[in-house]
């Protein structure tokens, strides 16, 4: 029997923390909510995700990957609009003085949030007379505005200069773009990615994993000229012209093909083929089920102001209870740019086509942490053994299990030298303690798809037990065959 969705949040939270997947910062000193870490079983599932990311949007031609610093200086903010408009609506309760989100609150207690501002999100706390959560007050202040940046201040002098911790790794994209685009030979369309930390001072951080004061963001800047927005190579655009995208418009789920997409709803090529590209990610790379996959498309009140499209990517989450945001595909236009070219007084145009242009951006954004909750969430499932993890096999922390069926008679010796030979390939655990059917639900239980088993017969005939873990099944091939039969049979 299946949990229901509170019991599968904690089960799953449970199991991280027991297993090495992850746990809540500090937490012999009672932790603080919003900062998690992650164990080594974590940071291999983190890293898995990482790679696979890498090798949907970095091959795509003029894309590369980069690094910056975390703490950039308040004009960079200023001139993103950061400063003044990165807010989140704030409640705080007369009474008991609790702080937190109006548009979180309101959602909690049923009520449709898409499209409120912030004084509509006042208006329906008063008409629903809804109370503080934590002692039931009604006395509760109106939604403000707090700003979520982290301040630091650098210098070891009295007059120390202001920065802050970057809330998105995109910022530190459009500082690096002019010298992206001269070295790497002056080309548009130019994709600039980061993979990196990002910082929010959250009000009331909730959804264990979920929402963090501290998480990584993988990002692509994708930097083109305005006019070509309706080009995409003849090649691509037939590859994906039929290849049906899972939309959620007005709220109504649908299935039109990217031509359709095009056509009805005069939405750009150049956009679309990124929508597609980023759907295949989760529906072939991730092996997200289709049933549980949308891209919704924000209307004018929810998305940003300086984004001409959005469409977020939302996966139903049981154990948050529906659709959640994990991504989205932002079509920035020439925001950014204009904004660091008028604050730094340095001019951003670049020479493409015989012309000087701003280049505008399209924004591929994921939240990596929420991702790795959602693997979790989906791929959580109860096998004969207990509760286990049914990831991906090119996501699971680990690819095999050696296991030897006991320490002597010389099973342990073969079992440590197959161990030696898969480990320069593979990621492989060993484990010899504990019964056999013990240790086949705990590689479960971490998601591992295959387990080797060395015992008597190994001895005799050199060959060893592969375990399946979705099927169950069970199969004797010989020590020299198990990579090819593993590589043949599964592409790991």
């Amino acid at each position: 029997m299946k949990p229901d969705n509170k019991n599968k949040a904690e089960i799953i939270n449970a199991i991280a923390n027991k297993r090495g997947f992850f746990w809540p910062t500090a937490e012999i000193y009672g932790g603080r909510a919003g900062l998690y870490s992650y164990g080594h079983l974590g940071k291999l599932i983190k890293t898995n995700f990482e790679n696979l990311w890498r090798d949907q949007f970095l091959k795509e031609e003029n894309c590369y990957e980069i690094d910056s610093s975390i703490i950039l200086p308040e004009p960079v903010f200023i001139a993103s609009g950061h400063l003044k408009n990165f807010n989140d609506p704030l409640i705080e309760c007369k009474k008991c003085h609790f702080r937190f989100r109006a548009d979180q609150f309101l959602e909690d207690n049923g009520i449709d949030i898409k499209n409120l501002d912030i004084e509509e999100m006042n208006k329906a706390i008063i008409k629903e007379k809804l109370k503080c959560p934590k002692c039931n007050s009604q006395e509760l202040s109106n939604a403000k505005w707090f700003n979520m940046m982290f301040p630091i201040e650098v210098g070891s002098t009295e007059k120390k200069d202001m920065a802050y911790l970057t809330p998105e790794t995109a910022q530190a994209t459009y500082l690096a773009f002019k010298r992206e685009f001269e070295a790497t030979r002056k080309k548009l369309p130019l994709g600039i990615a980061i993979i990196g930390k990002a910082f929010r001072n959250e009000i009331s951080p909730r959804q264990l994993f979920f929402r963090l004061r501290e998480f990584t963001q993988a990002e692509l800047q994708i930097f083109f000229d305005p006019e070509e927005i309706e080009n995409v190579e003849e090649n691509k655009w037939k590859e994906i012209s039929k290849y049906k995208l899972i939309l959620n418009k007005d709220n109504k789920k649908i299935e039109l093909t990217c031509e359709e997409v095009n056509k009805k709803f005069k939405i750009p090529k150049f956009y679309i083929y990124n929508l597609a590209l980023v759907q295949n990610f989760y529906l072939e790379k991730l092996k997200i089920p289709k049933d549980k996959f949308q891209l919704r498309e924000l209307g004018e009140k929810e998305r940003a102001f300086y984004n001409k499209i959005h469409f977020d990517v939302e996966i139903n989450l049981e154990s948050l209870g529906g659709f959640k945001e994990v991504a989205g595909i932002h079509y920035r236009t020439d925001h950014d740019l204009l904004g660091h070219e008028k604050q730094s007084k340095q001019n951003l145009q670049v020479l493409w086509n015989n012309k000087n242009i701003i280049p505008h951006v399209l924004e591929l954004s994921f939240g990596v942490d929420r991702n790795i909750w959602m693997l979790f969430d989906v791929f959580y499932d109860i096998g004969k053994e207990g509760p286990m993890f049914r990831f991906p096999k090119k996501l699971a922390p680990f690819s095999i299990a050696i296991l030897p069926l006991v320490n002597k008679e010389g099973m342990d010796k073969v079992a440590k030298e197959i161990y030696k030979n898969l480990k320069e390939k593979f990621n492989v655990f060993y484990d010899d303690s504990g019964s056999i059917g013990r240790r086949y639900a705990r590689q479960d239980e971490i998601g591992t798809p295959f387990c080797i088993t060395i015992d008597g017969q190994t001895l005799k005939d050199k060959t060893v037990t592969i375990r399946e873990r979705d099927s169950m099944k069970q199969h004797r091939v010989k020590i020299e065959k198990i990579e090819e039969e593993l590589n043949k049979t599964q592409s790991l």
